[in-house]
């Protein structure tokens, strides 16, 4: 049988992967789950360790939050055609574990990821389903090209505003506290965009944006359903593009979001493409999967890969 290669990032959910790692690595034992370990100790460090893994394992196990997810799942579609790739399989021991959520049976809108003990019975059946991801090409403020992929989704705007600070949040406040706080600090700097957007072949429009998020998933930020309709495995993309926006304006949409009630308000617009344009004259932060891949961006392509990830769910 082809290897398993756990890789753990104690650091994740705020040294939550670090604590519970020993019940988990004895409970994927108990399950029959024979497996390696390569514990990161710095960002990066899981692309280069799944993109050496992708051809000679079975699967690579993110055994921490969301961005460890994107790590690993960077590495393996970097590994591209080099022989066959190594599944993709989640431990959720982060903070807000969205991408966790999308793998069956999925959260409800407004719910939490299954648990980790629920994930390794996932993992010990060794089920594979196709999963989509989305590929990032960057123009970066001084003309620099740049590509990532993402799982779940991507945002510029108030979101990346929103993961910046959370990064910035002290180590004691955890889990969704840590991403409210992070609310609270972005409110008092919204950021405003003027967009170019385009989606496939249609004419772009420029609008003034507070948030353009393009998903694959349905939640970002633990608790935000900003496109509750979305699919992984669909072939589309899911935008929500929301106006310019108020704090006030803003308060009274996020209890909406929240509950993925937010699609009908007014200056909220939802879409779905294969590809998506987004451009500014002023330079944008990005988020990926709660990551901040590039420094500020001028122009971002955003494109699904139909089926691109073999995920085990």
């Amino acid at each position: 049988m082809r290897r398993i290669l756990v890789v753990l990032n104690p650091a994740a959910g705020r040294g939550r992967a670090a604590r519970l790692w020993p019940q988990v690595a004895r409970a994927l034992r108990d399950a029959g789950v024979g497996f390696e370990v390569a514990t990161t100790r710095a960002p990066q460090e899981a692309i280069a360790l799944a993109e050496h893994a992708a051809a000679d394992h079975a699967a690579v196990i993110a055994a921490g939050g969301d961005g460890t997810v994107h790590e690993i799942a960077n590495g393996l579609l970097r590994a591209g055609g080099r022989g066959p790739r190594a599944a993709l399989g989640v431990l959720p021991l982060g903070s807000g574990d969205d991408f966790a959520k999308l793998i069956p049976p999925a959260a409800p809108v407004g719910g939490r990821a299954q648990g980790w003990q629920a994930a390794v019975a996932v993992i010990a059946r060794g089920a594979t389903r196709g999963f989509d991801a989305g590929r990032i090409e960057a123009e970066t403020a001084d003309g620099a090209k740049a590509q990532r992929y993402f799982v779940n989704g991507m945002d510029v705007g108030f979101g990346a505003q929103g993961a910046a600070n959370a990064a910035a949040m002290p180590g004691w406040l955890k889990g969704r506290a840590a991403y409210f706080g992070a609310l609270a600090r972005t409110l008092l700097d919204i950021p405003r965009l003027r967009l170019t957007v385009g989606c496939d072949d249609a004419p772009p429009e420029t609008c003034e944006a507070t948030i353009a998020a393009v998903m694959n998933g349905r939640c970002f930020g633990s608790s935000f359903w900003v496109c509750p309709a979305a699919q992984s495995d669909d072939g589309l993309l899911d935008v929500m593009l929301a106006g310019a926006l108020g704090r006030g304006a803003i308060l009274a949409l996020v209890p909406r979001v929240m509950r993925g009630r937010h699609m009908t308000h007014p200056r909220v617009r939802m879409l779905r493409a294969r590809r998506v344009t987004l451009a500014s004259d002023a330079p944008m932060a990005l988020e990926a999967d709660g990551e901040l891949p590039f420094p500020a961006l001028r122009r971002v392509v955003v494109s699904v890969l139909p089926g691109a990830l073999r995920v085990l769910a």
